[in-house]
């Protein structure tokens, strides 16, 4: 791939092998946890998750809250209830402060599915949830946490493919403790770039200097970014020579100066940043 050229790939068989491994963890649960970014509430979603759930209940969860800006979060809650018709908690990477109310809630949303179940003479049984998402939204990290309290793993259950490994967070509840993972397909690249912002596709889908490029246009209007780095513009050259990131006979090291910019925004040293436009 040429350094200046802007374009995530992945490999289609890729995704046909992730969706066809989560359409079959899907079958065994009644509720689904999304994990979504908060820096990106609506491009960390996959385009046709409705479609992909069909009528499963599903809670969404937007992660790592802790790097972005709380007001302008909160706008965000009030959109995607109402755009989806599901239930928003906001949930930070580090602590367990939302621990309770993701698992009532999760509890509460498989509760007619449970109710269907007995209505044709089977016995109560805990709700069965998974967790989704892209990858690196944090998926892992909720599912450590929710287990953490248990670490009662029971196993294969009746219906249940044997491979699958369920924890018992409490007696109303069943969590399969395998993320799924949701391909990114790449057919839209401004939401692909975006993802590569936080880590969401691997570093082998692009160059780092063009995704830097594209995160320093996109955070231009940001002056606490000039003023981090002590540039007038934000041009990977001028940071390069500011951060003296240069090679031998004073060569910006553009290359370097990239791999740091992005790290830089996605440790939250940048700033507290929403970068997905909020609908009016």
């Amino acid at each position: 791939m040429k350094k200046d050229k802007l374009h995530i790939h992945w490999y289609p068989g890729h995704i046909a092998k992730a969706e066809r491994q989560l359409k079959e963890q899907l079958n065994l649960v009644d509720v689904v946890i999304e994990v979504r970014d908060a820096r990106l509430p609506l491009s960390s979603s996959y385009t046709n998750i409705k479609k992909l759930l069909g009528e499963k209940p599903r809670l969404l969860l937007l992660n790592k809250a802790d790097l972005v800006d709380k007001t302008e979060l909160k706008r965000w809650v009030e959109f995607l209830k109402a755009q989806t018709g599901c239930p928003v908690i906001i949930t930070e990477a580090k602590g367990n402060n939302d621990l309770n109310l993701v698992v009532k809630t999760a509890v509460e949303l498989a509760e007619p599915k449970i109710q269907s179940l007995m209505a044709k003479g089977l016995l109560r049984r805990a709700a069965r949830a998974m967790v989704v998402g892209m990858p690196n939204v944090g998926k892992s990290s909720v599912i450590n946490k929710l287990t953490k309290s248990s670490k009662t793993k029971i196993g294969a259950k009746a219906g249940v493919t044997r491979q699958q490994q369920w924890v018992r967070i409490n007696p109303k509840l069943d969590l399969l403790d395998t993320p799924g993972i949701i391909p990114t397909r790449q057919d839209d690249q401004i939401q692909a770039v975006k993802l590569a912002f936080v880590s969401s596709v691997s570093e082998n889908a692009y160059s780092p200097e063009p995704v830097a490029k594209a995160l320093l246009a996109m955070l231009e209007k940001y002056s606490q970014v000039k003023e981090y780095y002590g540039v007038d513009n934000l041009a990977l050259e001028e940071i390069a020579i500011s951060r003296n990131w240069v090679k031998k006979g004073g060569e910006a090291d553009t290359e370097r100066t990239a791999i740091y910019i992005l790290k830089d925004f996605r440790e939250g040293r940048l700033g507290l940043f929403i970068l997905d436009e909020l609908e009016e």
